[in-house]
């Protein structure tokens, strides 16, 4: 009798990521809550991270949906210019903190581009959205130092 080879082992491993959109708004009063209220007001849909980087003109924020074709196509119908990328969600708690985190990371030479921390989750522990190098190094090094690594579904 043969077993069917797992699709991780057979494509190669993949970390679970969550996917967040940078949303170009003007740097105007209001323009914020107006983002946030589209995602309050979508049924099915909610944000989990939100980290702003302004400038004098626009400001970039970053956000992390529970549903990320729910929220693609919201933008979309909205008319909101954005881009999209990978991330990886780590949790953070007793014995895996922030600093080991790094440190792990560093390691490896990883460099890791922004972090920002989630603002809800039912279960768990802290949990933290970070950009790096090169995201399947990143969840193998942590994986193997037991960090857990949350996906969209973990989200939900």
């Amino acid at each position: 009798m043969s077993q069917a080879t797992p699709p991780e082992i057979e494509q190669g491993y993949s970390a679970p990521s969550v996917r967040q959109f940078s949303v170009f708004l003007d740097n105007k009063v209001g323009k914020l809550l107006e983002l946030v209220r589209l995602f309050e007001e979508e049924p099915g849909l909610r944000l989990c991270g939100l980290s702003v980087v302004e400038s004098s003109d626009f400001a970039v924020v970053r956000v992390i949906p529970s549903n990320a074709d729910a929220a693609r196509t919201l933008l979309r119908r909205q008319n909101l210019p954005f881009s999209e990328c990978d991330l990886l969600i780590v949790e953070l708690g007793e014995g895996h903190s922030l600093s080991s985190m790094c440190i792990y990371l560093l390691g490896v030479e990883l460099n890791i581009h922004f972090a920002y921390p989630l603002m809800i989750r039912e279960q768990g522990g802290p949990t933290i959205a970070l950009a790096v190098d090169d995201r399947t190094l990143a969840g193998q090094i942590l994986l193997r130092k037991r960090f857990r690594l949350l996906g969209e579904e973990d989200l939900a």
